[in-house]
């Protein structure tokens, strides 16, 4: 069975859930604090997908995710380059999402663990967004997704909006294929409007890959949508399969 390491620190609230989807979906899990790594970072090679979960780490004192960033420099980042460059995955989500970017591993496009090309920035409704969003795959390029696949699940962040250094690199990012996960409409809507695109990210992206595909970030949680039970609407709905978070983690079991 595919192994699964789930990083956990002080502030990490989605370890469990996290760790849930991924034993549904048929692979191995254990949880391991941040400082168990650092101090022994050849451990990230036992396992096939690396994730980091969401939450606020470190109560985001100084900006989401980014004393995480800083305590992965010491010597864990090579050894996850290592891990991708081995055909195992990673995976952020939320917090996760802005750890990935505060540390380079994403969006990578002037190579691994190379900061400053994008942060996740406060939303532009300078509040915290906690509500159900409709997102669109728009890549084949990571094994977490299928372009075209939808998918219905909850958001729950105050800096989430995607920024870019500049026009060019988000330009980059869309037709690489590195932009995977946008905001759509209840219909499939392109660029919507607040609240469908809770922060006010650029060309509404939700979630982005490095280069290789193999590392993924997003800022919606698709481990709050397994099973309709998790939908405020399952029965007046009618809904009665998976959730539609659940497809990512299956997806991903299946590439390691």
């Amino acid at each position: 069975m595919p192994r699964v390491l789930i990083l956990r620190t002080a502030g990490t609230n989605c370890d469990r859930e996290t760790a849930y989807a991924f034993e549904r979906a048929g692979a191995t899990v254990e949880a391991r604090h941040l400082r168990e790594l650092v101090e022994s970072p050849d451990r990230v090679l036992d396992y096939g997908v690396l994730v980091f979960p969401g939450g606020f780490t470190y109560g985001d004192d100084l900006g989401a995710g980014t004393i995480f960033a800083s305590l992965m420099r010491r010597g864990l980042l090579p050894r996850i380059v290592r891990h991708v460059e081995r055909g195992g995955l990673v995976l952020g989500i939320c917090n996760g999402f802005q750890i990935l970017v505060k540390s380079g591993l994403l969006p990578a496009t002037d190579g691994p663990c190379s900061p400053g090309e994008a942060t996740l920035a406060g939303n532009e409704s300078h509040r915290f967004e906690c509500r159900w969003v409709w997102l669109e795959a728009t890549s084949d390029l990571s094994p977490f997704l299928r372009r075209g696949d939808r998918i219905h699940c909850p958001v729950a962040h105050a800096e989430g909006r995607f920024v870019t250094r500049d026009e060019a690199t988000l330009d980059h990012l869309w037709s690489a294929g590195q932009v995977v996960l946008r905001y759509t409409g209840p219909d499939g809507e392109p660029d919507p409007a607040y609240p469908l695109n809770p922060n006010g990210s650029a060309r509404a992206v939700a979630g982005v890959c490095d280069p290789t595909g193999r590392i993924l970030g997003l800022m919606p949680h698709p481990e709050r949508h397994l099973s309709p039970v998790h939908h405020a609407r399952w029965t007046r709905e009618g809904l009665a399969t998976d959730g539609d978070g659940l497809a990512l983690f299956r997806n991903a079991v299946a590439a390691v």
